[in-house]
């Protein structure tokens, strides 16, 4: 579903036509839990935490304003709810419980073993490093790089400029680079910092080896590209 169809329904959802729901639920699970399980680190506690916030969508749908977009509005509300959990709980990043396992490499020839086990070590590392983030730095990357909003999107959705959404990017790219200087070329990191700082990945040179893609490309696909900052 485009994003204009997605508003027309929180449109009708919001004047009181439930079933609209369906739609905008199947809509905005699939980005909302993958926000939620970056931000937390736990697939489990980002399922409780969507279910949150859809529960806030619907009490607070009437005050949705008619005609305005709806994903900046249901990423407001699911970072609310990501704020309240890590307050009342005094999270503080931890290993992952045996339930909570993460990626496993996917399954393939003998010849992409070597690659396979490159993304998967690097998912590790992208993982351990945004849980170790400052959270203004996690936020503004998570939304860019991997949510695919712009830089203006994040900062309306975060409260600040977009010069300082795309500081914390950078900042937050950076100790992804140093953590990822083993694992991935140069050349694909650099196409990651382009990203981050909501420039055309597509302007950064391709890496020679061709062996793991860009950091989220490979270990985290993104729920879509970011789009390219108007000037």
């Amino acid at each position: 579903m485009d994003e204009r169809a997605l508003d027309e329904k929180m449109d009708r959802y919001a004047n009181g036509e439930d079933r609209a729901f369906d739609a905008i639920h199947r809509a905005l699970h699939p980005r909302l839990f993958a926000f939620l399980t970056r931000m937390t680190g736990s697939p489990a506690t980002a399922d409780d935490l969507v279910q949150e916030t859809f529960l806030r969508m619907h009490r607070a749908r009437s005050t949705f304003a008619r005609g305005a977009a709806v994903i900046p509005w249901a990423y407001a509300i699911a970072r609310n709810v990501h704020l309240d959990w890590a307050r009342s709980s005094k999270v503080r990043r931890s290993e992952r419980l045996p339930s909570d396992p993460g990626r496993e490499p996917p399954a393939g020839d003998e010849g992409d073993a070597e690659s396979a086990a490159i993304a998967a070590q690097a998912a590790q590392v992208v993982d351990r490093v945004l849980g170790d983030l400052p959270p203004a730095q996690r936020e503004a990357f998570v939304l860019i790089r991997y949510e695919g909003l712009s830089v203006h999107d994040a900062a309306a959705l975060l409260g600040a400029t977009p010069t300082a959404v795309k500081l914390r990017a950078f900042r937050a790219y950076e100790a992804l680079r140093a953590a990822l200087a083993d694992h991935v070329p140069a050349q694909a990191l650099e196409k990651e910092r382009a990203r981050s700082e909501g420039r055309d990945a597509d302007d950064a040179p391709e890496p020679a080896p061709k062996r793991a893609a860009g950091i989220a490309a490979t270990a985290n696909p993104p729920a879509k590209r970011a789009r390219k900052e108007e000037t």
